[in-house]
């Protein structure tokens, strides 16, 4: 529990300080236009390589958590997308709130995951994460990226402009790089890994502080019931499938624990930048990013616990 709120109390206040930011130092919008775009092609993509390169695959049943990770994003995804029309009937809510649906319930914050099974189980959790970043952040990109090119515009997405949005998404690409300096096991200098290192860390946080200077207080104290649909989705129903399919799979204890934190952290602020990027609804986003950080205090520990308990 303490090692959980350690990771989200922090990631709280600095939302927090870029509201407060958005509204005394930076008030002109193009600065945070301009932090958006250095987080979305320079420091979050950083973060992915190094991550993906420091992974010591060797240690993990790869393939085994790799499955896990899939089946519980493509469940959850297929549900999603099946009873769009009832979701956007009865929430009332446009195609641009959809894909913000979408990204709330889909993505998971990388950062606090990483932190909190690096607390837990030291360098064997951070490894099954890094196993998590490396499998789903394209898949996870690719689904986002469909959906917002489809339901974010109102113009219907041509094949050609779709292909065009993911050969422009850098953390696809940047998982790509990350994967393959891995598996080839190609030598990358210490110095370029440590300049990429210092980058990463920064895209902590630069990317919430966006998340924060996007925030609408006004909103945020009666969030609207997508909201609400969003966070059940991701920090209960997602968890409760990667319980399910880990258990399926015989994941390890220390496997299925780590799993099992990625899929139940809030989402992550790069789906905010995503929005913005693509005509998402960005405040919704953030909206939601909000009150999961504060939910997940309460549904981390017990989405761990029964999956501590079940592994035995």
């Amino acid at each position: 529990m303490a090692v959980i709120l350690t990771a989200l109390v922090p990631v709280f206040l600095i939302i927090a300080l870029g509201t407060l930011l958005r509204r005394i130092l930076l008030k002109d919008p193009l600065h945070w236009v301009g932090l958006e775009r250095l987080t979305y092609f320079v420091l979050f993509p950083a973060l992915l390589i190094v991550s993906a390169v420091k992974a010591d695959l060797t240690k993990v049943n790869v393939l085994a958590v790799a499955a896990t990770l899939f089946g519980t994003i493509l469940v959850l995804a297929a549900g999603i997308f099946l009873a769009r029309h009832q979701l956007m009937r009865i929430l009332k809510v446009d195609g641009p709130a959809f894909t913000s649906l979408f990204q709330g319930s889909a993505r998971w914050n990388t950062y606090i995951a990483l932190a909190v099974a690096g607390g837990l189980y030291g360098a064997e959790g951070i490894t099954v994460a890094a196993v998590a970043l490396v499998a789903l952040i394209p898949v996870i990109n690719v689904m986002a990226v469909l959906i917002l090119a489809h339901y974010a515009s109102d113009t219907p997405p041509t094949v050609r402009s779709v292909f065009a949005h993911l050969l422009r998404n850098p953390y696809i690409w940047a998982c790509i790089i990350g994967g393959a300096l891995n598996y080839t096991g190609f030598p990358v200098p210490k110095v370029v890994l440590e300049f990429g290192d210092i980058l990463g860390r920064a895209s902590l946080a630069v990317g919430l502080l966006v998340v924060g200077g996007g925030l609408a207080i006004s909103q945020l104290a009666r969030p609207k019931p997508i909201v609400y649909v969003a966070s059940v989705l991701k920090l209960l129903v997602k968890p409760s499938l990667a319980i399910g399919f880990g258990l399926l799979l015989g994941l390890t204890p220390i496997e299925l624990a780590v799993v099992v934190i990625t899929a139940s952290v809030p989402a992550a602020p790069a789906g905010y930048v995503l929005a913005r990027q693509m005509g998402g609804d960005a405040a919704l986003l953030a909206e939601m990013l909000t009150v999961q950080i504060m939910a997940a205090a309460v549904t981390m520990p017990l989405m761990v616990g029964i999956a501590q308990f079940l592994a035995g």
